[in-house]
C-alpha cells in the first residue's frame, strides 16, 4: 500500500473519518489482495443508495455492534465495493463519489466516465459549508 493513486492519478486522499471507514478502517479507500469487494469508491450515501444496498443484501444502514460498525446515514462518507456502487449506478441510484479519495483500482470495475457523473467536491471539514 505504498503511495496509492486514486482514479485521477494523483495521491489517494482520505474519504472519511467519522465513520471510520476504509477495508484497513484507514480513513482511506486504500485496497489490496486480502480486500476481495475492492472497497475503493469512496461514495458519500444518500438515502435511496442505502436502500438500493439494503435491497440488493448489502445493508449498510443497520448498526452491527459485534463488528463496531455503528450503520450509515445520508451523507456519511464510505469506501464501498466498485461492483456494488457500479450495481446502483445501473439502477439510477449511484450514491456521490469523491474522486480524490477513490482509489485507482475501482477503475477495474468502473469507467472513469461513470465515476465522473457523480463527482462531488466535499472539504474535509463539511462543517465549513455552513
Amino acid at each position: 500500500m505504498t503511495n496509492p493513486r486514486n482514479v485521477l492519478g494523483g495521491e489517494l486522499e482520505v474519504c472519511g473519518t467519522e465513520p471510520l471507514t476504509g477495508f484497513y478502517r484507514d480513513g482511506c479507500c486504500n485496497t489490496g489482495d486480502e480486500d476481495l469487494g475492492s472497497h475503493t469508491v469512496c461514495a458519500v450515501v444518500t438515502a435511496e443508495f442505502l436502500e438500493h444496498q439494503r435491497k440488493i443484501g448489502n445493508d449498510l444502514s443497520t448498526p452491527r455492534p459485534e463488528l463496531g460498525f455503528a450503520g450509515l446515514r445520508p451523507g456519511d462518507r464510505w469506501c464501498v465495493c466498485a461492483s456494488r456502487w457500479r450495481e446502483s449506478y445501473e439502477a439510477g441510484v449511484a450514491a456521490p463519489v469523491v474522486l480524490a479519495a477513490t482509489h485507482e483500482r475501482a477503475l477495474e470495475v468502473i469507467p472513469l466516465e461513470m465515476l465522473r457523473e457523480h463527482s462531488v467536491d466535499v472539504p474535509a471539514d463539511p462543517s465549513a459549508l455552513g
